[in-house]
């Protein structure tokens, strides 16, 4: 009997509620669940455990900053390697995305912008304090059909995001 997506996506979501351990805090818009299933879907395909919190910690309240919501995503944060801050139209409005990416940060210097947008350009550029932090891609190792994600300072200097996580930083390519 084959599943149907929806049965294969409950399963999935289930079997990671119970995770306590994160390659990657997702910090994104509410107003993107759709967007933002895919890309954890993507991520976790990939082999990484990835926090969002309406998939682990469904009780929580975006529409409005509580200590109880900043002290469960504090934990979470501190339980995760690094933070993916996921900009799109709608990031800007958001209450927790700032205060996510100041908290990682300041914790371990950890986090990185993921440009959602599709653009033309080969590197992202970002708004305001956005721009001094380092970007997320995925493309294909040299030699390689299978794809990495990459951290980047700019086209030429970048890491693979496995190496970041373990201390090393992006590097000039020639």
């Amino acid at each position: 009997m084959q599943k149907s997506a929806s049965t294969i996506l409950t399963e999935k979501v289930q079997a990671s509620a119970g995770a306590t351990q994160f390659d990657i805090f997702l910090s994104h818009s509410l107003n993107d669940q759709k967007l933002i299933l895919g890309i954890w879907l993507s991520l976790e395909d990939m082999g990484y455990k990835v926090y969002v919190d309406w998939i682990h910690d469904r009780h929580l309240s975006r529409d409005s900053v509580t200590k109880e919501t900043a002290r469960v995503l504090r934990q979470r944060m501190l339980n995760s390697e690094s933070l993916f801050f996921a900009t799109t139209a709608n990031s800007s409005g958001s209450k927790w995305m700032p205060w996510e990416l100041g908290f990682k940060d300041g914790h371990n210097r950890k986090a990185a912008v993921l440009p959602v947008a599709q653009t033309a350009m080969d590197s992202y550029v970002g708004q305001e304090y956005l721009g001094i932090y380092p970007y997320v891609s995925k493309d294909p190792t040299k030699g390689n059909v299978d794809e990495k994600l990459w951290i980047n300072v700019s086209t030429t200097c970048y890491v693979l995001f496995d190496k970041w996580l373990e201390g090393q930083e992006p590097f000039e390519r020639g």
